[in-house]
């Protein structure tokens, strides 16, 4: 009988009976390890995504035991993944949240993923290191809060990370102290690409090409990019380096097991006020794992989501909330663009989306009347993105949107990753209504601030400018849209004004920790994967040497 692999994907764990999907071959399996539910594990970590994907992988080569739930398909991208948008939605969380504010947020494809390896299987790769005075953004820049950790040690794990991803850069990147050669050549500049390096040049400002998480070169059973162009779609080569085909297949090799399609609902804690493991439903059954420590590595919303269901008696506010500070202060990047039109062909869908930045504005702190910064990026969306965009910012439909599509392959585009400031109105609630588990979902409130607001303006008049020097016609703009999640958990340097230390771990309940982008306590203005990589890489060599201590 026909098995829809879809559905199978999505309904059948693949992780189980002592063996896990290789996702580096066709039909491939890899032993795994498997550990009982009444055995306290040392690490069970909620997400499987640069977060806590990347933890897992460390902490099981270190000897830990570990087992990673993640509510997400296992998928295989050999086999599962297909050059079709509208099929690659199943890649994203799409499960129902409440979104509020001024400026409510658009949740799905542009900052979450649902999936072994999270939001990496559909990022757009961009690496990028955060500039170093933003660690200490408060006491050096003015705004924000500082971060408890040294940009000389987050240089390190940078580089770990640069390493064991083989990210694809520039000889010279022009931003920012010295670095080391990047492991891999970076790859050629498209069409795109080289619009927005004559933009940079009409206005007088460095360029780069963007470092990049796919390959340039073969690396063992992965071949080079092939520019196919549908990386924030999912990558069926295995060129991009996600967590799927990097930390993961290591995690499982070194003895930790990964749970596909289970959902974690609740954090159980004992009567001595630590965690004591975790309730999580699987083949619609709700089960339980016993753990020495637990790791919540679910992003920005289902991060608190989780800590704040799992409130008890003795913390009737949430898990790890005695600073009140719990799903507050939930950062974005903005995300708007400048759009033009020119004479030249550009196919501006081969290769990926980003292949040239400038960070200018990241680094040049004269003459701005905001705080933070942001990079601008070339862009290269797809098909049905594109006219997604033209449908949704522009109001076109029927022939004029037809008519305008047929310049698709003559558009250029230029958008920003812009810093937002930390705001506590800006949250992460627990709605009345509940989800397909039972467990109320999330309420999600935003809104700009001023500052937000003089960034984008910014920006935008940044742009449109550069476009003007190319030449460009027809040039409109993309004032709304919004990129990743941050915040909600952050890091910091006392109990009452964070809800971690600097090792991810909470300040209330010592064996619970959250690694994942919730821990910023500012959002910088660049992608956060390689930042979020970073500080799993330092948690994971921290919690080592606190175990050679004895302080776990």
């Amino acid at each position: 009988m026909f098995v829809d692999p879809l559905y199978e994907a999505l309904h059948e764990p693949r992780g189980g009976r002592g063996r896990a999907p290789d996702v580096m071959r066709r039909g491939g399996w890899l032993p795994m390890r498997e550990y009982a539910e009444d055995e306290a594990v040392d690490f069970a970590i909620v997400g499987s995504g640069a977060g806590g994907g990347t933890l897992a992988c460390k902490l099981a080569e270190a000897g830990f035991s570990v087992v990673v739930f993640d509510a997400g398909a296992w998928w295989r991208p050999l086999e599962d993944f297909a050059s079709d948008e509208a099929h690659q939605q199943k890649l994203f969380w799409t499960d129902e949240r409440l979104c509020d504010g001024a400026n409510p947020l658009q949740l799905g494809t542009n900052n979450s993923g649902k999936s072994v390896g999270g939001s990496t299987v559909h990022f757009a790769m961009v690496s990028l290191r955060m500039r170093p005075e933003w660690f200490k953004a408060r006491s050096l820049l003015g705004y924000g809060f500082d971060w408890p950790l040294d940009w000389r040690e987050m240089w390190h794990y940078y580089r770990e990370v640069e390493q064991s991803l083989k990210i694809s850069g520039p000889v010279r990147y022009p931003w920012g102290p010295k670095r080391p050669r990047y492991p891999y050549r970076q790859h050629e500049i498209n069409a795109s690409g080289l619009a927005l390096a004559k933009a940079c040049d009409a206005m007088g400002v460095n360029w780069a090409a963007t470092p990049l998480a796919t390959l340039s070169a073969p690396r063992g059973d992965a071949p080079p990019c092939v520019y196919r162009g549908f990386c924030v779609t999912g990558c069926s080569t295995n060129a991009k380096q996600s967590v799927l085909n990097t930390w993961i297949p290591r995690a499982v090799q070194a003895g930790g097991e990964v749970r596909d399609l289970a959902m974690v609902g609740r954090i159980e804690t004992a009567s001595d006020g630590l965690v004591s493991g975790l309730h999580y439903q699987r083949q619609g059954q709700w089960r339980f794992q016993r753990a020495r420590n637990v790791v919540v590595a679910g992003y920005a919303i289902e991060t608190p989501r989780l800590l704040l269901n799992s409130a008890n008696p003795r913390y009737p506010d949430g898990l790890a909330n005695s600073s009140g500070l719990l799903g507050k202060n939930l950062m974005v990047h903005t995300n708007q663009a400048v759009w033009g039109r020119v004479e030249e062909e550009i196919r501006w869908y081969k290769g990926p989306p980003s292949l040239a930045i400038t960070e200018h504005w990241n680094y040049e702190d004269a003459s701005k009347d905001f705080h933070g910064g942001y990079a601008i990026m070339s862009q290269g969306p797809l098909p049905a993105a594109w006219a997604t965009t033209l449908a949704g910012s522009r109001g076109l439909w029927g022939q004029e949107l037809v008519d305008e599509m047929a310049w698709y392959n003559h558009q250029v585009g230029l958008k920003i990753v812009g810093e937002t400031l930390p705001q506590e109105a800006n949250r992460v609630t627990l709605a009345e209504q509940k989800d397909q588990y039972g467990l109320p979902i999330a309420r999600v409130t935003w809104s700009m601030g001023d500052n937000d607001h003089r960034l984008v303006n910014h920006a935008l008049g940044f742009m449109q400018r550069g476009l003007e020097g190319i030449g460009a016609s027809n040039i409109w703009a993309e004032t709304g849209g919004t990129a990743h999640l941050l915040g909600t958990a952050r890091m910091g340097f006392d109990p009452a004004s964070s809800v971690v230390d600097a090792d991810c771990r909470s300040w209330d309940i010592p064996n619970l920790w959250i690694c994942d982008g919730s821990v910023f306590p500012t959002s910088g203005g660049v992608n956060p994967s390689l930042t979020i990589q970073a500080i799993a890489c330092r948690t994971a060599d921290r919690i080592q040497a606190m175990a050679k201590r004895g302080e776990l």
